[in-house]
């Protein structure tokens, strides 16, 4: 409990500003759709967001540097709140594209700064406490952010002051805690070939799970209102999937730590395909059906960067955990930043359908990548446990690298094919 109470100012950061992003992009897309934009402008806003959370993974750190935690995080988060607060002035497709870019920014860099003082605030011995409680909060508040979308009018200005009053709020816990500031750690020199070398299979199966993810969360909003959901019908379809996912992770971890990582990504490429194709075939079933797709679908997605991350940090010393963290991030964002507006394109061409078409797809690519690795050589290893890991920030590294190195491996050293 007095751990809780010493988290409690980064925490709630975390709950606020989780709220205020991960409900922008849904309102953007019902909003986009209120308003004329064609799928493709809407899908591209979702590109924006990610290319903007990129540059912000980027440059966070070396602005922690300049001018401490505290001011970043109040710059970010003034950045964000300006994104939404000017979405009802220009309702424009370029316009909301620039603001979105805003809006990327500031989730990567407030979250950069909270996982940077979670760091300091962490040790050997409260370490797995500090990221359970950090990944229920976070969990927990982008399930809320769907669920709000029930009730945020498309197009409307209090729907988007809301999301900037969230936003802001999240600066008084921080900027008014008492925590002394940490140490402003170097920024991890971003080597996405690192993670290439280490896992070519991890590498393209983190870019399959940003197509899933991004392709869902920014693009899902169209797919429901072209099957018939309503808004609030639409909340409870994207918080079903990211309940899915959070479901999965305890199962999924422990069979990740227990059989071949390689075999677990076929079979969840596999249940990924399987999932998409019961939703092209069974999503004029009705409400129900299309609910539990997305439930079913969130289990077999959502895991896929743990399981490809855990499989990486398989190959990797321990000084080599931070930047080959930031190498995954780098990949996963390539990836998202591409998919939505490829998703979205595909949708307003061949229909609802073509979003989960090319998510299996993408799928399909990696289970025979995933194969043909098998074919490779025979390699010793030490297995890593697996971690949940969060698509936050290129400091996440930071957070999990212990958490790697000192839980005993979860079975002895064996032969291993990959890389």
């Amino acid at each position: 409990m007095r751990l809780l109470i010493s988290l409690a100012a980064l925490l709630l950061s975390v709950l606020l500003l989780q709220l205020s992003s991960g409900g922008v992009g849904p309102l953007d897309a019902l909003s986009g759709l209120e308003l004329g934009f064609s799928r493709a402008e809407i899908g591209l806003l979702g590109s924006a967001h990610f290319a903007g959370f990129f540059v912000g993974c980027w440059w966070a750190p070396r602005l922690m540097g300049s001018v401490g935690h505290s001011r970043t995080f109040a710059a970010f988060a003034a950045a964000g709140a300006i994104g939404l607060l000017a979405h009802p002035m220009w309702q424009t497709p370029l316009a909301w594209t620039l603001l979105r870019l805003a809006t990327g920014l500031c989730v990567a860099g407030c979250y950069t700064v909270i996982e940077s003082w979670l760091q300091a605030r962490a040790d050997n011995a409260n370490r797995g406490r500090v990221m359970a409680n950090y990944r229920v909060v976070d969990l927990v508040a982008a399930i809320g952010a769907q669920l709000m979308i029930g009730v945020l009018e498309p197009a409307s200005y209090v729907s988007y002051n809301i999301l900037a009053i969230l936003c802001c709020a999240a600066l008084f816990p921080i900027t008014l805690s008492t925590m002394p500031q940490p140490h402003t750690p170097s920024a991890p020199r971003l080597r996405p070939l690192l993670a290439v070398r280490m896992s070519p299979l991890a590498a393209a199966a983190v870019i399959v799970a940003a197509v899933s993810s991004a392709s869902f969360r920014m693009v899902g909003p169209i797919y429901g209102q072209e099957v018939g959901l309503e808004p609030a019908q639409i909340a409870w379809f994207l918080a079903a999937w990211v309940l899915g996912g959070a479901l999965a992770q305890i199962p999924v971890g422990w069979l990740a730590d227990r059989f071949d990582r390689r075999h677990v990504l076929v079979a969840l490429s596999v249940a990924a395909i399987a999932s998409c194709l019961a939703t092209v075939t069974l999503g004029a079933a009705g409400n129900v059906a299309i609910f539990a797709n997305a439930l079913v679908f969130g289990i077999t997605t959502f895991p896929v960067y743990s399981v490809a991350a855990a499989h990486a940090h398989d190959f990797a010393r321990s000084s080599e955990r931070v930047e080959l963290s930031a190498a995954l991030m780098f990949f996963f964002a390539v990836g998202a930043i591409g998919a939505p507006l490829f998703a979205s394109s595909l949708i307003e061409a061949f229909g609802p359908s073509a979003l989960f078409g090319m998510i299996a797809a993408a799928h399909a690519v990696l289970l025979v990548f995933s194969i043909a690795r098998m074919r490779v050589g025979r390699i010793k290893v030490r297995r890593t446990p697996y971690v949940y890991t969060p698509r936050t920030s290129f400091t996440i590294g930071r957070l999990l690298r212990k958490s790697r190195d000192n839980r005993p491996p979860p079975a002895p050293t064996r032969d291993r094919q990959e890389p």
